[in-house]
């Protein structure tokens, strides 16, 4: 992946959380037919060590778990907010008048080497986490172990396991860094007018981006 040093996002705890908010992960592979990419919810295992863990499922009758290579090497695409920035929105506007649209957005690209667990069990562990993970906040969570047993069994039966080591990731974080100061803050203050779903995030961005200093570059 391009990217200019001051869209570069390598603190782990920044790529956890946007992996941990945005866990739909597209699953790039080699198989039978060259690049094949995958739209798979994956789950970051916590903790803190030197190779970050991704565990997942996939439908048995996916090719993917049986034409990936035994520990073959996967890019895995996680993709945060992202929105379509205005030139109207500029303060510099109507100074000079040289302004462009561009795009915002904030991306995890993750590179490791894929294992296949076909093991209900272990399915059966994985669906919980990921499941936990994302019923958190709600007023009355869902657990698997509210579904009859022999109904989530006949499920696991259906799928398989996958589990991602990561080698090594990256993050882009492309959110007006290439803009003077009274610009994103102007970028701020219309994206907190629209009605867009990532408009609030991307502000939230923009806004964090400007408070750390970022030096403007383009790209």
């Amino acid at each position: 992946m391009y990217c200019p040093e001051p869209f570069a996002e390598t603190r782990p705890e920044i790529l956890r959380a946007l992996i941990q908010r945005y866990p739909l992960a597209t699953l790039v592979s080699i198989g039978a037919n060259g690049l094949e990419a995958n739209h798979i919810p994956l789950y970051l295992v916590p903790g803190e060590g030197p190779q970050p863990v991704l565990q997942g499922h996939v439908a048995r009758a996916n090719p993917l778990w049986q034409e990936a290579p035994p520990d073959g090497e996967v890019l895995v695409i996680f993709q945060g907010p992202q929105h379509y920035i205005s030139p109207s929105w500029y303060a510099t506007k109507a100074e000079t008048g040289k302004v462009v649209p561009t795009w915002n957005y904030a991306v995890v690209h993750a590179h490791g080497s894929l294992r296949v667990r076909d093991d209900p069990d272990w399915v059966r562990q994985q669906m919980a986490a990921l499941t936990t993970q994302q019923e958190k906040d709600f007023s009355r969570p869902w657990e698997v172990e509210d579904a009859p047993r022999d109904f989530t069994e006949r499920l696991t039966q259906q799928v398989v396991g996958i589990e991602i080591t990561i080698s090594r990731w990256m993050g882009k974080w492309k959110v007006s860094q290439n803009q003077p100061l009274c610009n994103r803050d102007s970028v701020v203050a219309h994206l907190e007018q629209q009605k867009w779903p990532d408009s609030e995030a991307m502000a939230d961005y923009v806004l964090t981006s400007r408070k750390n200093g970022k030096k403007d570059h383009a790209g």
